[in-house]
């Protein structure tokens, strides 16, 4: 364990020293919501700029090294994992890795560029808008980095539906509670609007409803491969 933890902060470290290089054209389109409606992002703090880069070229290294990091954990498992299980978790590891990314760039291109959009004009032209590069691209990153995990939720639920651990029943009874969880989390990683919660809400809990009917697809096809099983 040891091992895989010093090789993914290597290949952290290692992919966001390359990612620096490339950090000022990553922050351009990072900053094009706020740019292209002619608005100015300021630094209040000697090493506001500096850090900020540090910060953005660190998450960059994380994830290009993502690869390398489920690759490690991957190793790590594959021991105690049969040939089939080796195929399915092999598989599992590149559909995670590909929804994240999906997500993270749903969030950004899609959600994220709308909502700044709306608030910015939403402030009306007596207000000048006056964000900080620091604060900016924090709260960019912690936007779009919920959104990569809760595209996970259907890939995880048809896991634990396969392994009889959830039930479709159990996730329609359980709306309501999604539901007000979905609404707290899009709240805490999202300015105090209802505009902002709503944007972060909506697509979480279509991805809820989502994996409701995977469930019960995975529920029709265990049902349909028992009864096979029974008339051979």
């Amino acid at each position: 364990m040891r091992k895989v933890l010093i090789v993914s902060i290597v290949a952290t470290i290692v992919a966001a020293i390359g990612c620096w290089f490339v950090a000022d054209k990553v922050l351009a389109v990072l900053l094009n919501p706020v740019t292209s409606l002619g608005h100015d992002i300021v630094f209040i703090g000697i090493t506001e700029a500096l850090m900020t880069k540090l910060k953005l070229s660190l998450f960059l290294g994380f994830l290009v090294a993502l690869p390398v990091i489920l690759w490690q954990v991957w190793s790590f498992i594959l021991p105690a994992l049969r040939k089939e299980e080796k195929k399915l978790f092999t598989l599992f590891v590149v559909i995670s890795l590909v929804t994240f990314l999906i997500g993270v760039s749903f969030a950004f291109f899609g959600v994220y560029r709308l909502g700044v959009a709306f608030l910015l004009r939403f402030a009306g032209p007596e207000l000048v808008p006056m964000l900080t590069i620091g604060n900016y691209i924090g709260f960019t990153i912690t936007f779009m980095i919920p959104f990569g995990l809760v595209f996970q939720l259907p890939l995880a639920v048809y896991c634990l539906s396969k392994m009889g651990v959830v039930s479709h029943d159990f996730l329609k009874r359980s709306r309501k509670y999604a539901l007000l969880v979905i609404v707290v989390i899009a709240s805490m990683v999202t300015p105090a609007d209802i505009l902002s919660c709503l944007l972060v809400a909506t697509p979480m809990y279509i991805l809820y409803e989502l994996s409701v009917w995977i469930a019960r697809l995975v529920e029709r096809g265990k049902a349909r491969a028992e009864g096979a099983a029974e008339s051979a």
